[in-house]
């Protein structure tokens, strides 16, 4: 790619931290900011800085949240003996959209997968079983995606969850295998959401 100038190289290059944004659309999305939209560009300036110096992790399900706890954690009228968990925030999303509902949350910002170093401890799963051990969860929905990471640290969890005797439920098949919950139909999603079975 041509140089352009270090400032126009270096907003291409970082607008490439995006998932799906490769040189050609960072290149696009570039140009539309500075040439057509620098308003635009503006707003999106001072939303991100926002978000990075506000945004945080739930204490308690590790949502993206503004306050320690979230609203989900906060809200009393939830079940409190139910603990959904998946994989990252856009899924807890997806959930809320197809189905009722209307339980805790523990989201793992990711799957277990030692080859790119990501284990237990990067997902939270200390966190998990203090809150399995201390809590009265009588059922885990396990609600991470249908890929191979997914299974196995469906599996790990549901072993976790098992020596606590705590009922284990995985969501049913009819989502694709290798697919992503935020990228489901809600109604796929809501059926498979209410045929989950018990492992």
């Amino acid at each position: 790619m041509a140089k352009l100038g270090p400032s126009i190289d270096e907003l291409i290059s970082a607008l490439r931290c995006l998932p799906g944004v490769g040189p050609k659309s960072a290149q696009r999305m570039t140009f539309h900011l500075l040439e057509r939209n620098r308003d635009g560009a503006q707003r999106l300036v001072q939303a991100l800085s926002h978000a990075l110096d506000n945004v945080k992790h739930c204490q308690r399900c590790r949502i993206l949240s503004e306050t320690e706890l979230c609203s989900r954690c906060n809200d009393d009228r939830r079940q409190q003996d139910i603990l959904c968990i998946v994989e990252m925030p856009s899924d807890v999303l997806a959930i809320e959209q197809a189905t009722q509902y209307q339980g805790q949350y523990f989201v793992l910002s990711g799957h277990l997968s030692p080859l790119d170093g990501i284990g237990p401890d990067a997902l939270g799963i200390p966190k998990l079983i203090e809150w399995l051990d201390k809590n009265t969860i009588e059922e885990v929905i396990l609600a991470t995606n249908p890929t191979i990471e997914g299974e196995a640290t469906a599996h790990f969890i549901g072993e976790l969850a098992r020596t606590r005797n705590i009922k284990v439920s995985r969501l049913a098949h009819g989502i694709p295998l290798g697919g992503e919950l935020e990228f489901i139909d809600s109604s796929t999603l809501s059926h498979a959401f209410s045929g989950r079975e018990s492992l």
